[in-house]
């Protein structure tokens, strides 16, 4: 108590005004800047993270069964009407996946096909992702091809009216190299919607019908993997169940391990940031030891009348360490004010943009957690308490 009086009086009194004062302030103004700063990085961090894992939750099924050996399997090997009825799997559909080549008025593009049941939009929502006609892969009798904005712009597509696109497929088994047109299996189809998500995804995936697939790529009865929706909290029990029903020739993934290396690299690169940012932290707290140095120094006749008093080395060690830690408390709590403020208005108006007119979203995504503010507020209290503790003990000795 005593100790917290004496620093306070150090670092807020009106009569006493120097250029320690003024160094105390900046010291302040140097940890609230970091702090700040880290906030802001980790949630835009967060917001990226978010984005792209929305973007591969376009793509990619809460839980997908694949074979582990070969690209396909045949359809009976796989109990797709049991999976379909286990409790918690609100919905399942098959799809077949292969490299293909799109033509379009002499234009050329190498894709790749996933032909879908008509359950698939069950499973992936893909309709809220399309920006021209709609998400048909058939109607009737009709096949219909969807394909992502950046290639029907590279098809040089400009209408749905009239639309229709040739696909190529390589023949498999029967490759000449004196007829090479021989090699392909070829067929018209008509286009039936553009969806729009990120670069990546437009220039690679177009959809069609599971039928249409299978004929092209010569896959009767075949199939790439079975994605299913699962209820919200039965994913883990759903994933066991299904596969005790697929078996030892199937593995049954979840979105994240599906896309492990790459969520991987997102947290990598989100602490690696963050270590940057804490290093910039620490060296701009050093600025706390330069201001207790100099106070202890123009404090130097207190301290001997504290002594005289009867303060041992101790209280006055505790009153130099308390004076630290109140500078590193008023800018983490400074520098946390700003960087949460900051961060959600930048998350509820968006006023920073993205300078860029095709990227999926117009402003910087930013998503605040607490988590991460306390890692921020404990990582800056341990350095300011470790920086103060060592100026007070070097400076402070037992016969001053």
């Amino acid at each position: 108590m005593l100790a917290r009086i004496f620093a306070k009086r150090y670092l807020f009194s009106s009569r006493s005004r120097s250029v320690v004062n003024l160094i105390s302030g900046l010291s302040v103004i140097s940890v609230a800047v970091p702090v700040a700063a880290m906030i802001i990085l980790m949630s835009v961090f967060n917001g990226f993270e978010q984005l792209a894992a929305g973007v591969c939750s376009a793509i990619d099924a809460p839980l997908t069964v694949t074979p582990r050996k070969g690209g396909t399997f045949r359809e009976e090997e796989l109990p797709v009407d049991r999976i379909r009825n286990l409790r918690g799997v609100e919905a399942a559909s098959l799809f077949l996946e292969q490299g293909i080549l799109l033509e379009h008025e002499g234009r050329q593009a190498a894709a790749v096909l996933r032909g879908v049941e008509d359950d698939y939009e069950r499973v992936l929502p893909m309709e809220d992702y399309i920006s021209a006609g709609r998400w048909k892969v058939r109607t009737g009798d009709f096949d219909r091809i969807v394909l992502g904005q950046a290639m029907a712009m590279q098809l040089g597509i400009r209408t749905l009216s009239d639309s229709e696109v040739s696909t190529y497929a390589v023949r498999r088994k029967s490759f000449s190299s004196l007829l090479p047109f021989e090699n392909f299996t070829r067929r018209k189809i008509a286009l039936g919607g553009i969806y729009t998500l990120d670069l990546e995804t437009e220039q690679t995936y177009v959809f069609s019908s599971l039928r249409y697939a299978r004929e092209l790529l010569r896959y009767d009865g075949r199939a790439s993997a079975l994605v299913l929706r699962v209820r919200r909290g039965d994913t883990d029990r759903v994933q066991k169940e299904v596969q005790e029903l697929a078996g030892e020739g199937f593995k049954v993934e979840t979105r994240e391990q599906l896309k492990a290396s790459f969520y991987r690299i997102m947290k990598l690169e989100k602490w690696g940031i963050f270590l940057i940012a804490l290093l910039v932290l620490l060296i701009a707290s050093f600025s706390i030891v330069g201001a207790l140095a100099m106070l202890i120094v123009e404090k130097r006749q207190d301290i001997a009348t504290l002594r005289a008093l009867g303060a041992d080395t101790r209280l006055i060690r505790r009153i130099f360490l308390m004076e630290g830690l109140l500078i590193c408390a008023w800018g983490g709590l400074i520098g946390m004010a700003a960087g949460v403020g900051l961060t959600l208005l930048q998350q509820t108006f968006g006023w920073i943009e993205i300078p860029a007119e095709t990227f999926l979203v117009k402003s910087y995504p930013v998503i605040f957690r607490a988590d991460d503010l306390v890692i921020i507020l404990v990582s800056s209290a341990a350095i300011g308490y470790t920086l103060s503790m060592a100026t007070a003990r070097n400076m402070i000795k037992s016969k001053l």
